[in-house]
């Protein structure tokens, strides 16, 4: 296990850069990881992906299949791959804090 300091904050990172406690998620991890993922802005559409998984991830322990993301944004899955490149495992559930991803995401 790593740790990381961005602008005084500190985070608890595994081998993939992914959070190690949900808990410690903040507005200033959300910042690391846009720069990470080479998004310049977040946007509406960027903060509804992070509501929604965070959402789902606290009512049910994991992260949404994509298929299930896609439905609960109501985003075609190709835009969620706009709104992050590296995709909604890696990037958007990256930047929600959630865990890494052991299925399809």
């Amino acid at each position: 296990m790593a740790e990381i300091d961005f602008n005084g904050e500190k985070f608890d990172i595994d081998e993939d850069g992914f959070i190690q406690d949900f808990k410690q998620w903040s507005k200033g991890w959300v910042q690391y990881v846009k720069q990470q993922e080479g998004i310049d802005e977040m946007n509406e559409e960027h903060w509804k992906v992070v509501d929604v998984l965070q959402d789902y991830y606290t009512k049910n322990g994991i992260a949404p299949m994509v298929r299930v993301l896609s439905k609960l944004t109501k985003f075609k899955l190709k835009h969620i791959y706009e709104l992050f490149p590296s995709g909604p495992g890696k990037g958007a559930c990256k930047m929600a804090g959630l865990p890494k991803p052991t299925g399809c995401v």
